[in-house]
């Protein structure tokens, strides 16, 4: 299974883009500003390619599972990334939710020259239970890429 994270528009400390599984449109993702150069916390995910997997360790995993206990089997983790460790998707609606990991959404709103995602746990929900099994098997990658529109 392929995962695509276009980056489509860029805000002061926000990122917006599209996620899409197998070519097709699945919801919004958010993420901190692409830099150059890393900053703890307020990084985009550098463009690449990276393997999924489920983290099962640690407090999101343990608030997730309490918040979603028929669905969570743990968290899903963005995997190899430099400079980054315990790299999450997960629920959230602005930059200041995210500390480098990716949040997804059903829709977009700018406010303030920043973007944000809205429906975060509807979005996550569906995103969760599609892809779950094969990130479990190993079988899924994730490829960011910068496609930005003016």
């Amino acid at each position: 299974m392929e995962l695509t994270l276009k980056r489509v528009r860029q805000g002061n400390k926000s990122t917006l883009s599209e996620l899409y599984i197998n070519g097709t449109f699945q919801c919004y993702g958010l993420e901190d500003t692409v830099r150059d150069v890393k900053i703890k916390g307020r990084t985009a995910i550098p463009a690449g390619t990276y393997k999924l997997g489920i983290n099962r360790k640690g407090g999101m995993n343990i608030a997730y599972k309490k918040r979603f206990p028929d669905m969570h089997e743990g968290m899903i983790e963005i995997s190899a990334i430099p400079n980054f460790s315990l790299v999450y998707i997960h629920i959230g609606n602005t930059h200041e939710d995210t500390e480098g990991c990716l949040l997804v959404g059903t829709y977009f709103h700018k406010s303030n020259d920043d973007w944000g995602v809205y429906q975060s746990a509807e979005a996550y929900k569906q995103l969760y239970e599609t892809i779950i099994e094969q990130v479990k098997m190993g079988q899924v990658t994730l490829t960011i890429e910068n496609k930005f529109t003016a």
